[in-house]
Parts: structure tokens; sequence; C-alpha cells
């Protein structure tokens, strides 16, 4: 059996990771946990309001499914491709967030953790995953 070459497994422990931090932020934004990252009393802080919270925590989630669907189909592809935008958007909007309502540096870490997991998922995702469009002449 041959060894996974190294930009897969680079893939699978960021994505796994990814899906990890996305799912647990969003299932607590969804169920609007008092405290944590993502949580209500933050979202409050930061002058968002509350509804915020569970549109977050769905789109979350389905970015989640739609990141960890088999790409078989370019449609698919698509999908993975907006779930990392709404990943980068998201993430980047909350360490934005946290710096222009005068938070510590250190808050915007798990930001920048997830973010950086976004970028390197994406990045490391195999190249015929990120294939949006049907070149002429192929009917797939």
């Amino acid at each position: 059996m041959p060894k996974p070459n190294r930009n897969k497994i680079i893939y699978g422990i960021a994505t796994a990771w990814l899906a990890l931090g996305m799912l647990s932020t969003g299932a607590g934004q969804i169920i609007k946990m008092k405290e944590g990252q993502g949580a209500l009393d933050m979202m409050v802080h930061l002058g968002y309001p509350e509804y915020l919270l569970t549109l977050l925590g769905v789109w979350k989630i389905l970015g989640v499914v739609a990141v960890l669907m088999p790409a078989r189909r370019l449609f698919v592809n698509l999908l993975k491709e907006w779930a990392y935008a709404g990943f980068f958007f998201a993430m980047s909007g909350a360490v934005f967030s946290h710096l222009a309502s005068g938070d510590p540096m250190a808050s915007t870490l798990p930001s920048l953790l997830l973010l950086a997991l976004t970028v390197v998922s994406w990045y490391f995702s195999p190249v015929n995953r990120k294939k949006l469009f049907v070149e002429p002449g192929n009917k797939k």
C-alpha cells in the first residue's frame, strides 16, 4: 500500500482541525452559549446583535458539511470554495472586530488559528477539488 504524500497528510490534519473548530464554535453559537469563543457575551461586547449568532452558527456547520463532502461534481467543488471563502471572511472579520474594539492581541488568537487552518486546508486541497469550471470539449 503506497504511503500518502506530504500534501495529503497536511490537508487531512488541517481540514480535520478546521472542521472540529468550526463545528464546535458553530454549535456553541446556535445554542447561544454565554461564554467562550464566538459566544453571546463576546458578540455583545463586540457590538453585534444576538441573532447574528444563530446565522453564523448555521453557516459554519453548513460550511463544514461542504468542506468534508467528497468532490465528485463541479457543483460540490463550488460549494467547497464558497465554504472556504465564508470561513476566511468570518475569521478575518472576527480578528478585525477584536482589534477595532480595542481588545488585546491575544483575543484574536483563536480566530487567527482558524483563519490559518482555513488557508492551509484550502491551499493543500487536491487540485481536482479546486477545479470549478468544465474545460471546452470535456463533458464532465
